[in-house]
């Protein structure tokens, strides 16, 4: 199953950023001569209108082809012959999609989770807080004194409580509310097998109309994020702080797909909204043949002119696609010594945590 996840997500997210294109260009007058899902030989395909729409026999990758995208073409509706802003929009809009395709996964994800709650759902019979006396259904109003507002203020409070103490051997006292009255339950932190200092208690999780818009907003706020990591790892690569090792391709994709899915359909929901993310802050980068090379040569050409023909910056991006193609052979192959031939268990792509929204359902 493994790799039917992994082609099923790579053509989920390639069809959304040519679609991106695809949009665009029908939306400034662009003509569009073929939209293709899959590469290699045609399998079928119809035409609407002036459109070729195609699927085609290697399910990895994509094309959204437009007339005079890489040649000169005296069709007025062509791409060469579109003022450059249209140009630009059309270029950009595809990895528009892709982050647009992030932020909606990972807020569907964080709403179907629900809201947590200070109610305790469950209380582990093995803690020391079921032992004390605590309950689900308690609703816990202050820690220590400190009053609390929201599930994920807890964990913070405790972490000061441990760090003064310097151990997390330690006395606490839960401020709960219990048919409507005030109740003190002195209990203690401990130690779960993975050397995590718990309390051992769940938070009731709801789902409100309100949740939905909070939901998008950590979305966004988690997209946001993501994306700055992506591109600190991408300045690392330039400035030699990190090799080649940090990289992986498809290969590296469907091993991850794979780990990630054995941690349920949400796990692997958060990694296709990474790989999303990934394919657009890649597409933009100012390399031929990338959406963000053709940009740069978009600004070169408004600035010099006709100083460079359309039939030379095609030749110049074809040049580009070449040396991807050879780049992401030797990354494939990288992929197979780590994942295969030596048995590497890293998994190259991690799922993105949704304490990004600051909620937890469990209680460290």
């Amino acid at each position: 199953m493994t790799i039917v996840y992994g082609i099923i997500i790579l053509l989920l997210l390639i069809f959304v950023h040519e679609f991106g294109h695809l949009l665009s260009a029908k939306m400034t007058g662009v003509r569009v001569n073929e939209f293709a899902l899959g590469m290699g030989p045609k399998l079928f395909g119809f035409k609407k209108g002036e459109t070729l729409y195609t699927f085609r026999a290697i399910p990895i990758g994509g094309y959204c082809a437009l007339e005079g995208q890489d040649e000169d073409s005296d069709d007025p509706r062509a791409f060469n012959n579109k003022p450059a802003p249209k140009r630009a929009f059309v270029l950009f809009a595809g990895s528009l999609m892709n982050v647009v395709l992030a932020i909606v996964l990972l807020s569907l994800t964080i709403f179907s989770m629900g809201q947590t709650t200070r109610v305790i759902a469950d209380v582990s019979e093995d803690s020391p807080s079921y032992a004390n006396g605590l309950r689900a259904g308690d609703e816990i109003i202050a820690v220590n004194g400190v009053d609390i507002d929201e599930w994920s203020e807890i964990t913070p409070v405790l972490k000061v409580l441990v760090d003064r103490a310097g151990s997390a051997d330690i006395d606490i006292t839960l401020t709960v509310l219990r048919d409507g009255a005030e109740k003190n339950i002195a209990t203690n932190l401990y130690e779960n097998e993975d050397g995590r200092i718990r309390l051992g208690i769940e938070s009731k999780v709801k789902r409100t109309p309100g949740l939905f818009f909070k939901s998008f907003y950590y979305g966004v706020k988690a997209t946001f994020a993501m994306s700055r990591m992506m591109y600190d790892v991408l300045g690392s690569l330039v400035t030699g702080k990190a090799g080649m090792d940090q990289l992986t391709g498809p290969v590296g994709i469907f091993v991850a797909v794979g780990e990630t899915a054995k941690h349920g359909f949400s796990s692997l929901v958060q990694l296709a909204a990474l790989i999303s993310l990934n394919l657009g802050i890649v597409n933009l980068l100012p390399f031929p043949a990338l959406d963000g090379g053709r940009l740069i040569f978009l600004l070169i050409r408004k600035i010099t002119g006709k100083a460079i023909s359309d039939k030379t910056e095609g030749t110049i991006h074809l040049v580009g696609i070449l040396v991807l193609f050879a780049f992401i052979a030797l990354i494939t192959l990288q992929d197979v010594d780590r994942f295969f031939i030596k048995k590497g268990d890293e998994t190259p792509i991690a799922s993105v945590e949704t304490a990004e929204t600051g909620e937890t359902a469990e209680s460290d």
